[in-house]
């Protein structure tokens, strides 16, 4: 059930949001060769306990950690740890706060230097389908508009899309109705209306759009070693179109 909220229940969502994006204005220039994927995922496990709130991520499902880090062939879900970045890593980071009861989820690409031209465009690319799927959000469209305007843009740049996971509501809980796709499937299509709040998510890879799981039983990589891209804003319906909530 899609779960609409009023005035008062945005308001605090947005907060988590504010405090998602103070956070990562923190992490992304910490993600430098040297680091650990551990060391970034203690400076937010810290920094959202400072500001009294708690990690969506930590211990949801059994997930051991406060951040996602996924790099180069790495779709979603890497778990932190010793891995130490390296020169021209492709590094995601996904991460979401229960700040007060109410849920914010958000996640960015950062290539680094030296970066290859190949990876310089997909990250690009995945970061503009983003744009474009939040630009389709208006009332009374289909969330098949999202799923559209992810794909279309992600397939002329021949990039394949990942289908086994998506988009989704969120405020309430980590993962809520509906589930938005990226791409025009044949499951369960509501109108967007005021009041939903959706974490709209991208993941575009390389190569193929398949992927498989690791023995970790959460990291998830592109099947043919082939780098991947993900982006996700916390975004509004409104009466006019979109807001997001969360940035970079």
């Amino acid at each position: 059930m899609i779960k609409l909220k009023n005035e008062e229940q945005i308001a605090g969502i947005k907060r988590s949001c504010d405090l998602l994006s103070r956070l990562f204005a923190i992490l992304k220039p910490a993600i430098q060769p040297g680091v650990s994927t551990g060391a970034l995922d203690h400076l937010a496990f810290e920094f959202i306990k400072d500001h009294s709130g708690e990690p969506a991520f930590l211990n949801y499902m059994d997930y051991p950690a406060s951040l996602c880090i996924s790099i180069n062939e790495e779709v979603i879900h890497g778990i932190p740890g010793k891995r130490l970045i390296r020169d021209s890593d492709v590094v995601g980071i996904d991460c979401g706060i229960n700040l007060d009861g109410f849920f914010s989820d958000a996640a960015f690409t950062s290539a680094l230097p030296p970066v290859e031209p190949a990876a310089r465009q997909l990250v690009q690319v995945t970061e503009e389908c983003l744009d474009r799927a939040i630009k389709a959000i208006e009332p009374g469209a289909r969330v098949s508009a999202i799923s559209r305007a992810v794909f279309s843009h992600a397939k002329a740049h021949g990039y394949g899309v990942v289908r086994q996971y998506c988009g989704h509501g969120v405020g309430f809980s980590q993962h809520e109705d509906p589930q938005v796709p990226n791409y025009v499937s044949a499951g369960p299509n509501p109108r967007l209306v005021p009041g939903m709040v959706l974490a709209i998510e991208p993941m575009i890879n390389l190569g193929t759009g398949d992927v498989k799981d690791l023995d970790d039983g959460w990291t998830v990589v592109t099947s043919d070693g082939k780098l991947s891209a993900h982006f996700e804003h916390t975004v509004l319906v409104t009466a006019t179109g979109a807001m997001i909530l969360t940035a970079w």
